[in-house]
Protein backbone atom coordinates (compact mmCIF):
# COMPACT_ATOMS: atom_id res chain seq x y z
CA UNK A 1 0.00 0.00 0.00
CA UNK A 2 3.08 1.90 0.03
CA UNK A 3 2.39 4.25 3.05
CA UNK A 4 -1.66 5.29 2.24
CA UNK A 5 -3.33 6.44 4.88
CA UNK A 6 -6.73 6.23 4.66
CA UNK A 7 -7.83 8.49 7.36
CA UNK A 8 -6.30 11.50 9.08
CA UNK A 9 -7.72 12.90 13.09
CA UNK A 10 -6.75 16.17 13.33
CA UNK A 11 -6.29 16.09 17.11
CA UNK A 12 -8.04 18.76 19.52
CA UNK A 13 -9.58 19.74 23.07
CA UNK A 14 -11.70 16.35 24.52
CA UNK A 15 -13.28 19.08 26.93
CA UNK A 16 -15.41 20.35 24.02
CA UNK A 17 -16.98 17.28 23.81
CA UNK A 18 -17.66 17.71 19.96
CA UNK A 19 -16.05 15.74 17.24
CA UNK A 20 -16.60 16.34 13.69
CA UNK A 21 -16.53 13.80 10.84
CA UNK A 22 -15.82 14.09 7.32
CA UNK A 23 -16.69 10.74 5.42
CA UNK A 24 -15.77 12.26 1.81
CA UNK A 25 -13.43 14.65 2.52
CA UNK A 26 -10.60 13.65 -0.20
CA UNK A 27 -10.45 12.30 -3.47
CA UNK A 28 -7.00 9.99 -3.52
CA UNK A 29 -6.21 6.95 -5.13
CA UNK A 30 -3.59 4.79 -3.51
CA UNK A 31 -0.85 4.26 -6.65
CA UNK A 32 -2.01 0.73 -6.93
CA UNK A 33 -5.20 1.52 -8.21
CA UNK A 34 -4.52 4.15 -10.32
CA UNK A 35 -7.05 6.10 -11.63
CA UNK A 36 -9.65 3.03 -11.49
CA UNK A 37 -10.03 3.55 -15.50
CA UNK A 38 -11.51 7.14 -14.82
CA UNK A 39 -10.23 10.53 -16.64
CA UNK A 40 -8.93 13.30 -14.60
CA UNK A 41 -11.70 14.87 -14.94
CA UNK A 42 -13.69 12.40 -13.00
CA UNK A 43 -11.90 12.84 -9.51
CA UNK A 44 -12.53 16.86 -9.77
CA UNK A 45 -16.43 15.96 -9.42
CA UNK A 46 -18.62 15.26 -6.83
CA UNK A 47 -18.45 11.34 -7.45
CA UNK A 48 -15.12 11.26 -6.36
CA UNK A 49 -15.23 13.59 -3.09
CA UNK A 50 -17.31 16.01 -1.05
CA UNK A 51 -16.17 19.30 -2.55
CA UNK A 52 -15.44 22.18 -0.47
CA UNK A 53 -15.46 19.49 2.96
CA UNK A 54 -11.97 19.02 3.82
CA UNK A 55 -10.98 22.89 4.07
CA UNK A 56 -14.42 23.82 6.44
CA UNK A 57 -13.75 20.85 8.89
CA UNK A 58 -10.16 22.07 8.75
CA UNK A 59 -11.12 25.48 9.11
CA UNK A 60 -13.81 24.99 12.41
CA UNK A 61 -11.34 22.30 13.75
CA UNK A 62 -9.10 25.39 14.20
CA UNK A 63 -11.57 28.16 15.04
CA UNK A 64 -12.94 25.62 17.81
CA UNK A 65 -10.04 23.48 18.84
CA UNK A 66 -12.20 20.44 18.52
CA UNK A 67 -10.65 16.67 16.75
CA UNK A 68 -11.89 15.52 13.43
CA UNK A 69 -11.96 12.58 11.78
CA UNK A 70 -10.92 12.99 7.60
CA UNK A 71 -11.80 9.99 4.96
CA UNK A 72 -8.70 10.37 2.70
CA UNK A 73 -9.76 7.83 -0.29
CA UNK A 74 -12.07 8.46 -2.99
CA UNK A 75 -15.63 7.35 -2.45
CA UNK A 76 -15.26 6.00 -6.13
CA UNK A 77 -12.95 3.59 -4.48
CA UNK A 78 -15.08 2.73 -1.71
CA UNK A 79 -18.09 4.73 -0.02
CA UNK A 80 -17.29 4.68 4.16
CA UNK A 81 -20.75 6.74 4.40
CA UNK A 82 -22.33 3.06 3.69
CA UNK A 83 -22.75 -0.40 5.48
CA UNK A 84 -20.63 -2.77 4.36
CA UNK A 85 -24.02 -4.75 3.07
CA UNK A 86 -24.77 -1.80 1.26
CA UNK A 87 -25.64 -2.52 -2.82
CA UNK A 88 -23.87 0.84 -3.50
CA UNK A 89 -20.63 0.63 -1.35
CA UNK A 90 -18.86 0.37 -4.21
CA UNK A 91 -20.44 1.85 -6.80
CA UNK A 92 -19.95 0.64 -10.62
CA UNK A 93 -21.97 3.25 -11.92
CA UNK A 94 -22.01 7.19 -10.67
CA UNK A 95 -23.69 10.17 -12.22
CA UNK A 96 -23.35 8.09 -16.05
CA UNK A 97 -20.24 7.90 -15.30
CA UNK A 98 -19.33 4.14 -15.19
CA UNK A 99 -16.42 3.18 -12.95
CA UNK A 100 -14.31 0.21 -15.14
CA UNK A 101 -12.15 -1.08 -12.09
CA UNK A 102 -15.37 -1.85 -10.09
CA UNK A 103 -17.15 -3.85 -12.58
CA UNK A 104 -16.45 -6.75 -12.22
CA UNK A 105 -15.60 -7.23 -8.73
CA UNK A 106 -14.46 -10.34 -7.29
CA UNK A 107 -15.60 -10.83 -3.66
CA UNK A 108 -11.64 -11.05 -2.49
CA UNK A 109 -11.18 -7.58 -3.84
CA UNK A 110 -14.34 -6.14 -2.14
CA UNK A 111 -13.09 -7.53 1.33
CA UNK A 112 -9.89 -5.90 -0.01
CA UNK A 113 -11.44 -2.71 -0.30
CA UNK A 114 -13.14 -3.29 3.22
CA UNK A 115 -9.67 -4.02 4.95
CA UNK A 116 -8.11 -1.24 3.66
CA UNK A 117 -9.78 1.40 3.79
CA UNK A 118 -13.54 1.17 5.03
CA UNK A 119 -12.65 -0.51 8.55
CA UNK A 120 -9.64 1.19 9.45
CA UNK A 121 -11.67 4.44 8.79
CA UNK A 122 -14.94 3.69 11.01
CA UNK A 123 -12.07 2.28 13.89
CA UNK A 124 -10.59 5.44 13.69
CA UNK A 125 -13.67 7.40 14.30
CA UNK A 126 -15.27 5.11 17.15
CA UNK A 127 -11.68 5.73 18.79
CA UNK A 128 -11.79 9.25 18.71
CA UNK A 129 -15.36 9.67 19.85
CA UNK A 130 -14.06 6.77 22.69
CA UNK A 131 -11.15 9.23 23.22
CA UNK A 132 -13.39 12.09 23.38
CA UNK A 133 -15.62 10.99 25.55
CA UNK A 134 -12.96 9.54 28.00
CA UNK A 135 -11.07 12.49 28.48
CA UNK A 136 -14.46 14.93 29.01
CA UNK A 137 -16.65 12.71 30.70
CA UNK A 138 -19.65 12.69 28.94
CA UNK A 139 -20.94 11.59 25.40
CA UNK A 140 -19.56 14.10 22.61
CA UNK A 141 -21.79 15.95 19.81
CA UNK A 142 -20.97 14.17 16.51
CA UNK A 143 -21.18 16.16 13.61
CA UNK A 144 -20.82 15.15 10.04
CA UNK A 145 -19.62 17.22 7.09
CA UNK A 146 -20.82 16.97 3.65
CA UNK A 147 -21.73 18.55 0.50
CA UNK A 148 -24.18 18.19 -2.58
CA UNK A 149 -24.20 19.33 -5.82
CA UNK A 150 -26.21 22.99 -6.74
CA UNK A 151 -28.42 20.56 -9.14
CA UNK A 152 -29.26 17.18 -10.12
CA UNK A 153 -30.88 15.97 -13.23
CA UNK A 154 -31.07 19.48 -14.68
CA UNK A 155 -33.31 20.37 -11.53
CA UNK A 156 -31.59 23.38 -9.54
CA UNK A 157 -31.79 23.16 -5.80
CA UNK A 158 -32.39 25.41 -3.69
CA UNK A 159 -31.03 24.59 -0.39
CA UNK A 160 -28.06 26.41 0.69
CA UNK A 161 -27.50 23.81 3.28
CA UNK A 162 -29.47 20.53 4.64
CA UNK A 163 -29.87 18.50 8.37
CA UNK A 164 -29.94 15.13 8.11
CA UNK A 165 -31.59 12.88 10.72
CA UNK A 166 -32.95 10.14 11.37
CA UNK A 167 -35.01 9.50 14.70
CA UNK A 168 -32.75 11.41 16.75
CA UNK A 169 -33.85 15.46 16.50
CA UNK A 170 -31.98 16.97 19.04
CA UNK A 171 -29.16 18.39 17.60
CA UNK A 172 -30.75 18.46 13.95
CA UNK A 173 -33.51 20.46 15.08
CA UNK A 174 -31.39 23.05 17.04
CA UNK A 175 -29.02 23.60 14.01
CA UNK A 176 -32.00 24.30 11.75
CA UNK A 177 -32.92 26.60 13.58
CA UNK A 178 -29.67 28.20 14.13
CA UNK A 179 -29.19 28.17 10.03
CA UNK A 180 -32.59 29.56 9.35
CA UNK A 181 -32.45 32.61 12.09
CA UNK A 182 -30.07 34.07 8.67
CA UNK A 183 -32.58 35.51 6.79
CA UNK A 184 -30.59 34.97 3.86
CA UNK A 185 -30.37 31.35 3.63
CA UNK A 186 -33.13 27.86 2.56
CA UNK A 187 -31.93 25.18 4.94
CA UNK A 188 -33.33 22.10 4.19
CA UNK A 189 -34.78 19.54 6.82
CA UNK A 190 -33.80 16.27 5.71
CA UNK A 191 -33.16 17.92 2.53
CA UNK A 192 -31.83 17.23 -0.68
CA UNK A 193 -31.16 13.78 0.91
CA UNK A 194 -33.15 11.78 3.72
CA UNK A 195 -30.93 10.86 6.62
CA UNK A 196 -32.30 7.35 7.38
CA UNK A 197 -29.85 5.02 6.09
CA UNK A 198 -29.09 1.84 7.68
CA UNK A 199 -25.50 1.40 8.33
CA UNK A 200 -24.26 4.88 7.26
CA UNK A 201 -21.74 6.64 9.64
CA UNK A 202 -24.51 8.24 11.81
CA UNK A 203 -26.19 5.21 12.36
CA UNK A 204 -23.55 2.66 12.89
CA UNK A 205 -21.45 5.14 15.45
CA UNK A 206 -24.41 7.57 16.96
CA UNK A 207 -27.85 6.26 16.02
CA UNK A 208 -26.93 3.14 17.70
CA UNK A 209 -25.58 4.33 20.74
CA UNK A 210 -27.74 7.26 22.00
CA UNK A 211 -24.98 9.94 20.88
CA UNK A 212 -26.86 12.96 20.16
CA UNK A 213 -25.60 14.34 16.25
CA UNK A 214 -26.53 15.38 13.16
CA UNK A 215 -25.26 15.31 9.40
CA UNK A 216 -24.64 19.46 7.82
CA UNK A 217 -24.66 19.31 3.75
CA UNK A 218 -23.62 22.24 1.90
CA UNK A 219 -24.07 22.88 -1.17
CA UNK A 220 -20.84 23.30 -2.80
CA UNK A 221 -20.97 25.86 -5.47
CA UNK A 222 -20.99 28.01 -1.33
CA UNK A 223 -17.42 26.66 -0.56
CA UNK A 224 -15.68 25.96 -3.57
CA UNK A 225 -13.26 28.54 -3.20
CA UNK A 226 -11.26 30.18 -0.46
CA UNK A 227 -13.95 32.77 0.26
CA UNK A 228 -16.95 30.52 0.34
CA UNK A 229 -15.12 28.14 2.74
CA UNK A 230 -14.34 31.17 5.20
CA UNK A 231 -17.91 32.48 4.83
CA UNK A 232 -19.49 29.02 6.38
CA UNK A 233 -16.50 28.24 8.57
CA UNK A 234 -17.38 31.62 10.59
CA UNK A 235 -21.04 31.28 9.99
CA UNK A 236 -20.75 27.46 11.52
CA UNK A 237 -18.02 27.56 14.51
CA UNK A 238 -20.05 30.18 16.88
CA UNK A 239 -23.57 27.82 15.89
CA UNK A 240 -21.53 24.47 16.53
CA UNK A 241 -20.25 26.02 20.02
CA UNK A 242 -23.37 27.07 21.29
CA UNK A 243 -24.67 23.69 20.42
CA UNK A 244 -21.74 21.86 22.34
CA UNK A 245 -22.63 24.00 25.63
CA UNK A 246 -25.92 22.21 25.23
CA UNK A 247 -26.34 19.77 28.37
CA UNK A 248 -28.95 18.06 26.73
CA UNK A 249 -26.47 17.08 23.54
CA UNK A 250 -24.54 15.13 25.98
CA UNK A 251 -26.96 12.82 26.90
CA UNK A 252 -27.41 9.32 25.61
CA UNK A 253 -30.86 9.02 24.43
CA UNK A 254 -31.64 5.97 22.30
CA UNK A 255 -34.54 6.04 19.80
CA UNK A 256 -36.22 4.11 17.28
CA UNK A 257 -35.05 3.40 13.86
CA UNK A 258 -36.58 4.73 10.70
CA UNK A 259 -33.75 3.79 8.53
CA UNK A 260 -34.61 2.94 4.58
Amino acid sequence: MSGFQPYEIIPGDPSRSMVILADHAMNRLPDEYGDLGLPAEAFRRHIAYDIGVEDVTRGICARLGIPAVLGCFSRLLIDPNRGEDDPTLIMKLSDGMVIPANHPLSGEERERRLDLFHRPYHDAVSTVIAETWRKSGKAPLVISLHSFTHAWKGVARPWHAGILWDTDPRAALLLIDHLSADPALIVGDNEPYDGALKGDTMHRHCSMTGIAHALLEIRQDLIADKTGVESWVSRLAPILAALADRPELHEIELHGSRVI
